[in-house]
């Protein structure tokens, strides 16, 4: 054989080679773009990228996803209050997928959908969801609010391939909470307190509500032993012992539309919260209840910063 003819064999077989590799590399590709794993609280799981039959019934998640302008198809409509930057997906384009807490598994079923936005509420329904499609719990870590909600922003992004989207949404939020904190951080003392059938329970750093602390460098009027989920109960006595600078207040009945329950402005209107510091220096600050009991995702937070750092040039609540 010829040494021309065995250069031209060896220049065939590189040019093989290179084709395989390129086919594969393609493969690889497309592969990584049609599905993404999402860790997530209840596991890792294997999702579509970019789907368009999404049911979400993660309210939290579902105001980030409006905040990045995601399109879905369903949420659990059955005696859902949300908050009014929501409510357009109790229209009838949205199929109703049940409550939060019992999804109507038949007309999911039914509906076949892509992915199914779980946590929070759903967190027990989550084997029989994953049954009917890619289900993954996207819940916010409340012992570290703001990174777990970043994540959860940015795997928003991913799966939906709105990446600079998310990225632009976490840094005006970063820029607003650092703006904010050096008007809060030496305001003194504060309490975060829920109203429910004219009971108080108290949300110290840490906890589902404890973002005015964690965040914004208020001290806790009360230091808690503990972080729970419902609150520490306290009453107009304990209040007043802790006697707080400032006082935030959500109103669950208002939040769920509790018929006939008195507002927490009436609740507080007691002479023993009137001898409070709050009290009498316009410091009880009423917060978007529904927002932050029905939803409390990155529009909530949005707005919760903006409501403070009003509050905060005004130098009273209006």
């Amino acid at each position: 054989m010829s040494l021309k003819s065995i250069l031209v064999g060896i220049s065939l077989i590189s040019i093989l080679t290179l084709t395989g590799c390129d086919n594969n590399k393609t493969d690889i590709s497309h592969s990584s773009q049609s599905t993404i794993l999402i860790e997530h609280d209840q596991g890792i799981t294997t999702v579509p990228v970019n789907p368009s039959k999404v049911i979400v019934f993660n309210t939290a998640t579902l105001d980030t996803i409006n905040a990045l302008g995601i399109n879905i198809a369903g949420i659990p409509k059955t005696s859902m209050h949300l908050p009014h930057f929501l409510q357009k997906y109790e229209g009838n384009e949205y199929i109703n997928a049940g409550t939060a807490f019992e999804p109507n598994y038949e007309t999911l079923s039914n509906f076949k959908p892509d992915l199914i936005i779980a946590g929070g509420r759903t967190a027990d329904a989550y084997d029989k969801l994953s049954e009917i499609a890619p289900t993954v719990a996207l819940n916010i870590d409340t012992k570290d609010f703001v990174n777990s909600l970043i994540k959860r922003t940015q795997q928003l992004g991913q799966l939906f391939n709105k990446q600079a989207e998310a990225e632009k949404l976490i840094t005006d939020f970063k820029e607003k909470i650092a703006l904010v904190k050096a008007k809060t951080e030496n305001k003194g003392t504060a309490l975060t307190i829920m109203i429910n059938g004219g009971k108080f329970s108290a949300y110290g750093p840490g906890s589902r509500f404890g973002f005015i602390f964690d965040q914004l460098g208020f001290k806790p009027a009360i230091d808690f032993p503990q972080a729970g989920k419902h609150g520490n109960l306290m009453n107009a006595e304990l209040l007043l012992s802790a006697n707080p600078d400032w006082l935030f207040v959500i109103d669950r009945d208002s939040a769920i539309g509790t018929k006939n329950a008195q507002s927490a402005q009436q609740i507080l209107d007691n002479p023993l919260v009137k001898r409070t510091k709050a009290w009498n220096n316009n410091h009880i600050v009423y917060l978007d209840s529904r927002a932050l009991y029905i939803a409390g995702g990155l529009q909530t937070y949005r707005q919760l910063l903006e409501q403070i750092d009003h509050v905060m040039d005004d130098g009273s609540q209006e």
